[in-house]
């Protein structure tokens, strides 16, 4: 790994940082409907620099942890940690993600480089428990009992700003449920 003051993020770059948000709001799946909580959260972004794969491939690559309570008891709710990660050659961003119910993801997306009109990035990455690039691991009992089988996460960045929206589908209670999850977090 080289010094991270070095490296060139990329779309990345404007990720590096803190970021806090009151303003979230999760629709998960309950037994008999859905739940609403609003939430408020901190995600922290830290430059960690390149790697070199297979002698290879180079990737820039930020860690990441995000913490998230819920307005209604100050509880943490969710807790996530993982890496984005820029390969420039191949114009792709990547997503790992690991959360403490045995749920790992590697999404992936292509960028273009492209800004909005405003200046802001949008980073948009996914994930299928069937694509063979970008893949849903699970242990056997979130398999069994409560299913990822899709997820597709954006993100829009800029002017001190970082707005998100993501969905996992999830396979349980006997149905198909689209769990969401969306906020709009300033940098501190």
């Amino acid at each position: 790994m080289n010094n991270p003051d070095d490296i060139n993020y990329g779309p990345l770059n404007e990720l590096i940082g803190v970021w806090k948000g009151d303003k979230g709001i999760d629709i998960a799946p309950e037994p008999d409907g859905t739940e609403n909580n609003p939430y408020y959260e901190t995600i922290t972004f830290e430059a960690i620099g390149d790697v070199t794969n297979a002698e290879s491939q180079v990737l820039t690559a930020l860690h990441y942890r995000q913490v998230v309570r819920r307005k209604s008891d100050d509880e943490v709710f969710h807790d996530e940690t993982g890496y984005w990660m820029w390969d420039e050659s191949a114009g792709t961003i990547m997503h790992s993600l690991t959360i403490p119910r045995a749920v790992s993801v590697i999404a992936g997306g292509k960028h273009n480089g492209n800004h909005n009109d405003d200046g802001s990035v949008v980073l948009e990455v996914s994930a299928n428990i069937n694509d063979k690039d970008w893949q849903i691991i699970q242990s056997p009992f979130m398999r069994d009992n409560a299913r990822t089988t899709e997820f597709r996460h954006r993100i829009t960045v800029g002017n001190e700003k970082l707005s998100y929206a993501e969905t996992t589908i999830v396979e349980i209670y006997g149905k198909t449920f689209e769990h969401t999850d969306e906020n709009e977090l300033r940098r501190q």
